[in-house]
């Protein structure tokens, strides 16, 4: 009997490349699902797959039991477990793969983009003179330059690494702090460690989140917080929504405290229309787009992928996230 498969991450779908030729040479059952998923949405599907694609779907302990027994494996398109629970999946023995190292760079250069953006007005004025704003009188923005400034980087794993690197190429001064912090790389780089995630908050021009969403780290970014940040900081988010209290940032973006905030997460999405960060002023927000090119959709796909594959194949060739296998 083939094995029945649930595709649900939409840039796997939409993306053209070698890996929609390597979905459809495998003898699956195949069913296609716009994700990301909500739980109760999951719990209508689950039952009858042996595996899943997937995306940031809501994947519960309720979702688990209602999957097994036939359910065998979940292979996840990205590098975030959080929607995931593994330590439940970990109880039932069900592995759960991923595909970690395959989309540091285009996360990297978003966030750059980001910082560019906002620092020197960029998405705004663009939006302006869109809008027909370009007349004679009219007062155009004044933006900084991001050499010299200070970035403070929170998780310096491999996107953050990408994102010094970066940094220092545009003259940037680079303060970072990770649970687990590679010394050698930053000695190479003339990176500085942080003692804290607060010292490096404090101590940036530009703050850029790359860290796990966990509980040490979720509304890391709160009222409380911000009240120890620079005035006019600029904070960009690529790690995930709920690192950062929205109605909190929102209320320094209005009052002025923070001087621009970028994110391609959030703590919703797709989010309300009145969601306090799409209606602050100085944002930019991307809708999860960040990971969203040809080359790292094709690498993220093939990965999750040959994981399903060598893993019904009984291969070893597979990168798993909770060790089960």
């Amino acid at each position: 009997m083939s094995k029945r498969v649930l595709l649900s991450t939409t840039s796997f779908q939409d993306t053209p490349g070698s890996h929609q030729d390597l979905l459809n040479a495998q003898d699956w059952e195949l069913v296609r699902e716009r994700g990301p998923l909500s739980e109760e949405r999951m719990l209508e599907l689950a039952g009858e797959f042996d595996a899943f694609l997937c995306g940031d779907d809501i994947i519960s302990p309720e979702v688990i039991d209602q999957c097994l027994p036939r359910l065998q494996c979940i292979s996840k398109y990205g590098i975030g477990l959080d929607k995931i629970d593994v330590d439940y999946a970990t109880e039932k023995e069900l592995p759960v793969l991923f595909t970690p190292g395959v989309n540091h760079t285009t996360v990297a250069e978003h966030a750059f983009g980001f910082m560019l953006s906002l620092s020197k007005k960029i998405h705004s004025n663009a939006c302006d003179v869109k809008d027909g704003k370009w007349v004679g009188g009219w007062k155009k923005p004044v933006g900084n330059e991001v050499m010299g400034k200070t970035l403070g980087i929170i998780g310096m794993g491999r996107i953050g690494k990408e994102v010094a690197i970066r940094a220092r190429a545009f003259g940037m001064e680079v303060i970072a702090y990770n649970r687990s912090f590679d010394a050698e790389f930053a000695e190479q780089h003339g990176i500085q460690q942080g003692g804290s995630a607060q010292e490096v908050l404090e101590a940036a021009d530009i703050i850029s989140l790359h860290c796990a969403l966990t509980p040490d780290t979720r509304e890391l970014i709160d009222a409380a917080q911000i009240e120890r940040l620079k005035d006019g900081v600029l904070i960009v988010n690529c790690a995930r929504g709920e690192v950062v209290h929205s109605k909190d940032v929102a209320a320094a973006l209005v009052s002025g405290k923070i001087a621009g905030f970028a994110a391609d997460v959030l703590d919703a999405e797709p989010p309300e229309a009145d969601h306090p960060l799409i209606t602050a002023p100085n944002t930019i927000i991307t809708a999860h787009i960040a990971s969203r090119t040809h080359e790292s959709v094709q690498r993220q796909a093939n990965r999750c992928l040959n994981n399903l594959i060598n893993f019904f194949d009984g291969t070893d060739d597979v990168l798993c996230a909770n060790g089960v296998i």
